[in-house]
């Protein structure tokens, strides 16, 4: 049987060349997988409503001059299919979503629309097309039913939310597993898969209520950050981790690995890479130089989960995928993007692409599949080589 070790060399060259849509590629995460792909030589075309924030790792690292940069809404289907037959993508990565917790509980409707419905809507236009190798539909960790236990979630646990934000995570899941099932079946057929990632940290996030963007900016303006739940457990990970695993996914779904086409997979840290609020704000003030905050309880009851992590066995053993850095390496690479940034003047397309050089590299060093540009000996069924 084939194994993910002889295909390692698709990661670099599955991407060179190939028209990747990456929808939600003005946010965090969306940014940071678009600036991937073009150092892959992906031809790239990003789908956002907007820029969520401001600033934003899309405008710090001038995206909008080197890709094509879409203006719509995941909920409009007309939007969607107006992109999908321009640019008939080869390879998509669905990361558009309303993405947080305590904006669902103000928003619930848009976001049950925003993240199932805009699922629903791109499995609809990757179904219809006859141009799609692979898609990557990333969800949330949030997408299981937390009960506060001490073990990490397996793939095949129980899914769920009592929040709108999770609650919509899950239903996306299950809306993807009726859609794999039903659709996607056949060699023919584009193959697809789920992701789902833990708390992710890295330069140029600004979104709110979150813990690293609300501190830097308290710090960078002269204040002090208030933390409200210090004791909260997190699996942090660097942005290039998850997407890594994002990237070697597609990779290997385009090239029909086996016993991957349908399934989901968790892409988390090391056990001892969860730790707490307060662990991370003290390591963010040692690797910035900078900073204090400051306690106070919770003002209202919107619930989130104290204790929630990952167990990625599955795509240790499947994918031969695993985390690269440890916790101090994941803060010390955040808090040095941000301190390149408010510098001013630094050209931070030119230094993601230094961080992503030295995480490829670190990756290397620990032999990982991905990064080691191994020959492999089964010639691809991937309709790469088809004329589109």
């Amino acid at each position: 049987m084939t194994t993910t070790s002889q295909f390692s060399k698709l990661f670099l060259k599955t991407y060179q060349g190939k028209r990747v849509l990456v929808t939600g590629h003005t946010g965090f995460k969306g940014s940071w997988l678009s600036m991937w792909l073009l150092e892959l030589e992906a031809k790239v075309a990003g789908f956002s409503k907007y820029v969520p924030t401001k600033p934003s790792a899309f405008e710090a690292m001038d995206l909008t001059n080197r890709l094509q940069d879409f203006r719509g809404d995941v909920r409009n289907m007309e939007e969607l299919k107006a992109i999908f037959k321009e640019f008939r993508p080869q390879i998509v990565f669905h990361l558009a979503a309303q993405p947080l917790v305590r904006d669902s509980y103000q928003e619930p409707r848009l976001t049950f629309e925003t993240n199932v419905m805009g699922t629903i809507n791109v499995l609809e236009c990757v179904r219809d097309s006859s141009i799609v190798e692979a898609a990557v539909i990333i969800t949330s960790d949030k997408c299981y039913e937390n009960v506060n236990w001490e073990w990490g979630y397996r793939e095949i646990d129980r899914l769920g939310g009592e929040d709108p934000y999770s609650a919509s995570k899950a239903c996306a899941e299950l809306a993807f597993r009726t859609y794999a099932h039903s659709y996607f079946h056949r060699e023919k057929d584009a193959w697809l898969a789920t992701t789902r990632a833990g708390n992710v940290i890295g330069g140029g996030d600004w979104a709110k209520d979150r813990i690293v963007p609300d501190c830097v900016k308290a710090w960078y303006s002269r204040e002090v950050p208030v933390i409200r739940k210090p004791e909260a457990t997190r699996p942090w990970q660097h942005v290039l981790e998850p997407l890594s695993g994002y990237l070697w996914l597609g990779a290997l779904l385009n090239h029909r690995l086996p016993d991957i086409n349908g399934e989901s997979f968790n892409f988390g840290p090391d056990p001892d890479v969860v730790k707490s609020v307060e662990e991370l704000v003290e390591a963010l003030i040692a690797h910035s130089g900078k900073g204090r905050w400051e306690y106070r309880p919770p003002e209202d009851n919107k619930k989130e989960a104290n204790l929630l992590k990952l167990n990625c066995d599955k795509a240790l053993n499947r994918l031969e995928w695993s985390p690269v850095l440890n916790f101090e390496e994941t803060v010390a690479m955040t808090a040095e993007w941000y301190k390149k940034y408010y510098a001013g003047g630094a050209d931070m397309y030119d230094f993601g692409h230094r961080q992503i050089q030295e995480y490829v590299q670190k990756a290397a060093a620990k032999k990982l599949a991905w990064a080691m540009g191994k020959e492999h000996d089964r010639r691809s069924k991937s309709r790469a080589s088809q004329e589109v």
